[in-house]
């Protein structure tokens, strides 16, 4: 009986032991690894933003409507955006030097300006809204006072 009973105990803790194992996510199967999101086509083409801009920048979102009244103004010393050599677009973008910029397509269909390479690096900013006629981009990362948004007015018909 008691060879029974010790070979009963060691089954429990042998049991047990696989329980806690299990609970820690360690497994004698290695799981599926999983794959990040795909990233998809961008929905905006760099033509679509080519022409003359009137331009603001906020970090504090209560600011949005007057940047964004702001930004309207200066259509009387507008920025140019224009094609790049290489299929992108030449505009300035806060907190960098103007360079070209590609459009990039992300995952959830969001889109992203930045330089060539994956799309939400560190040097991107994702457009959070565009209708043909405002642009509204976030920067992806933070400086000492926060995410820079940056707001892109239309100034008169589309070019």
């Amino acid at each position: 009986m008691t060879c029974f009973r010790l070979l009963a105990s060691w089954v429990a803790m042998a049991a047990a032991a696989m329980m806690l194992t299990a609970c820690g996510g360690s497994s004698m199967f290695p799981s599926p690894s999983v794959a990040p999101p795909a990233a998809s086509a961008p929905t905006i083409r760099p033509e679509e933003i080519v022409g003359k801009w009137g331009y603001g920048a906020y970090y504090n979102e209560k600011d949005r409507a007057r940047t964004q009244t702001a930004a309207a103004a200066e259509c009387t010393r507008p920025v140019v955006i224009t094609r790049g050599p290489n299929g992108g677009v030449m505009m300035p973008v806060v907190n960098q030097a103007q360079a070209e910029l590609t459009i990039k397509g992300g995952p959830g269909g969001k889109n992203f300006l930045g330089p060539p390479g994956e799309a939400g690096g560190d040097k991107d900013s994702e457009i959070i809204s565009f209708d043909g006629r405002i642009l509204v981009t976030r920067t992806v990362a933070s400086d000492e006072v926060g995410h820079a948004t940056s707001v892109y007015v239309r100034c008169g018909p589309k070019a």
